[in-house]
């Protein structure tokens, strides 16, 4: 049975799976259950709160901060410390990439998904697991509860905005104001809307399953127990209110807002980006710039403030190289949709 003890999940998330033995206990009027090694379902007897939430982690191997951030919140549930009104599912995923202290091994894991994969490798096989995974956990609740799913990265390069928050596009139009809300009281710097599906965790829990759903990009990927906690108290505070308290925050300010425009793709190995693969996340254009070219064609900035996201021109062809979004500022008192062409 897991312990309270500090790094007692991370400990058991790293276990091999064959030496790995799934557990299930009732303590504090929860019912815990260890069926994966990086996957605690906690469960409780009368939950007072209409809302299950995932808290996922580690699907990046060297993105450390949010591995330590989840393992500190079961420490403290297991203690008695903090006590969650909501069904959650916590989840440290990418054990052979995090013991490497690596991004992944073989594939990308966050682009694996889209749905069911051919398990060619390590990498297609945990994405299995973990979209069945959070599929039994949401079926297990209530049709009528609110489902959210926060995936925690960090970011692989310098920022303008520190810590920020992309919210996938789903096929239903779906008021995101509650989770942007959520977003800003945690100090998150800006919310990013995307405008096209991409295979990413957050986004299978928003499209498959109708879940206010984003992924957290936290400060600056370290090695793990290097991490400065302290940089992450006011997401750790809001995390710990989205699963104790029924009343939410509704403010929207002063987070800025991001819509994306465009995704750079790169079809040929003759991809490249035009400045500097140093620049930092929110990089601003002028209008016209050269952004990237690609075996004879060019990629230009469409207006000024134009801004690029995850720059990374090592990617594989067919792989998204960058996005390119503009700042808006949203109306509190309006729905706000991810994707406009849904509402």
């Amino acid at each position: 049975m897991l312990t309270a003890r500090p790094g007692a999940f991370i400990d058991a998330a790293l276990t091999a799976p064959h030496a790995f033995q799934a557990d299930q206990w009732h303590q504090s009027s929860m019912t815990f259950t260890h069926h994966m090694p990086g996957v605690v379902r906690i469960q409780p007897d009368s939950p007072t709160v209409s809302r299950c939430v995932v808290l996922s982690s580690g699907i990046h191997g060297d993105e450390t901060a949010p591995i330590e951030l989840i393992d500190g919140l079961l420490a403290d549930i297991l203690s008695g410390a903090l006590i969650p009104t909501v069904p959650l599912l916590l989840i440290i995923g990418h054990a052979e990439a995090i013991k490497a202290h690596t991004r992944f091994i073989e594939d990308n894991l966050n682009r694996l998904f889209g749905g069911w994969n051919q398990e060619k490798n390590e990498e297609h096989h945990l994405a299995n697991q973990l979209q069945q995974a959070v599929s039994d956990f949401f079926a297990a609740q209530p049709a009528s509860m609110q489902r959210w799913h926060l995936d925690l990265h960090s970011a692989i390069r310098d920022s303008f905005h520190y810590m920020f928050g992309v919210i996938p596009t789903t096929s239903k139009a779906t008021d995101v104001r509650p989770l942007a809300a959520l977003l800003n009281d945690a100090q998150m710097d800006a919310s990013v809307l995307s405008q096209s599906p991409s295979p990413t965790f957050s986004w299978y829990s928003a499209n498959h399953h109708d879940a206010l759903a984003a992924t957290l990009e936290m400060g600056r990927v370290a090695p793990l127990y290097e991490n400065d906690m302290r940089e992450y108290a006011p997401l750790n505070q809001t995390l710990r209110t989205l699963l104790s308290e029924t009343a939410l925050p509704s403010t929207l300010t002063p987070m800025r807002f991001y819509r994306v425009t465009r995704t750079l793709t790169k079809h040929t190995e003759q991809f490249a980006l035009t400045f500097s693969s140093s620049a930092k996340n929110f990089t601003p254009f002028q209008q016209g710039e050269c952004l990237a070219t690609d075996e004879g064609m060019s990629t230009h900035a469409e207006q000024d403030g134009e801004v690029v996201i995850f720059p990374n021109a090592n990617v594989p062809v067919g792989h998204r190289a960058g996005l390119l979004a503009t700042p808006f500022r949203p109306d509190a008192d309006q729905p706000l949709y991810v994707n406009t062409t849904s509402a």
